[in-house]
């Protein structure tokens, strides 16, 4: 009897936001497969702890290359093109006969590492995709500040694009998300100065996750910030008012 893959998505980090479904499904997999850099756990295998079933088939899929080249040259998609197709190979086999649960941090198709294989694997193999909390979720919710408000627009925006684009687009927001920080955020931090930003700006590192950090952006250095780190602005649209009783 042929299988699928199932994409589970575990939310923003906190082992406590996942889905009950993709919780049952993690817990009853009988193979699980996970995006790691070489050498590491990886953080969907850390939020997964102690949830695995005695004897799983753990597939781990070590990227090739990650911050070591630059994103836009040749080299790298070269090097990340051939992981994706041999992953997609490997699995799609694997799927004739079992069900595999990939894990996936935050929402599979929201940035997620899975849209490459699932692109790849149309067609070949049934698929199922578990929606999850998406990470920036997690972040603004530990501000403790509603990220919009009335008609406030929200934009997401990636650190990988460049400066100008990120400024024009800053300026023509209410509230703002900026995934993808990093070795980006000097980039991200000028864009917001000239889109006179950067006041109202905050880096959740680490949201929902063991170490997080919440802080003001003008209060933050830009080094050694993390991969899951996300650069909010909160919306600025009228606020509801307090009803008022009279006695």
């Amino acid at each position: 009897m042929p299988g699928k893959i199932i994409c589970a998505g575990l939310g923003p980090g906190d082992p406590d936001l996942l889905s009950v479904r993709a919780d049952r499904l993690i817990r009853n997999a009988r193979h699980v497969a996970y995006f790691r850099k070489a050498g590491r756990m990886g953080e969907a295998r850390r939020i997964v702890t102690g949830m695995l079933a005695p004897g799983v088939v753990e597939h781990a899929m070590e990227y090739p290359v990650t911050t070591e080249l630059p994103v836009n040259s040749p080299a790298y998609r070269s090097a990340l093109a051939t992981f994706y197709d041999d992953w997609t190979g490997r699995l799609a086999d694997l799927a004739q006969t079992q069900d595999v649960v990939v894990l996936c941090e935050g929402d599979p198709f929201f940035y997620g590492s899975f849209m490459h294989l699932h692109a790849r694997l149309q067609g070949r193999v049934a698929m199922e995709i578990v929606p999850g909390i998406p990470g920036m979720a997690g972040c603004w919710t530990a501000t403790g500040i509603p990220i919009t408000w009335g008609d406030d627009v929200l934009t997401v925006l990636t650190g990988t694009i460049p400066e100008a684009d990120l400024a024009r687009h800053m300026r023509g927001t209410d509230a703002l998300v900026v995934m993808k920080t990093g070795r980006n955020l000097p980039k991200i931090r000028s864009a917001l100065a000239a889109a006179n930003r950067l006041d109202a700006a905050w880096l959740v590192e680490r949201g929902t996750m063991p170490g997080q950090r919440v802080s003001r952006l003008t209060e933050t250095p830009d080094s050694d910030c993390p991969y899951f780190a996300i650069v909010l602005v909160h919306g600025h649209g009228r606020r509801p008012e307090a009803e008022s009783h009279a006695p």
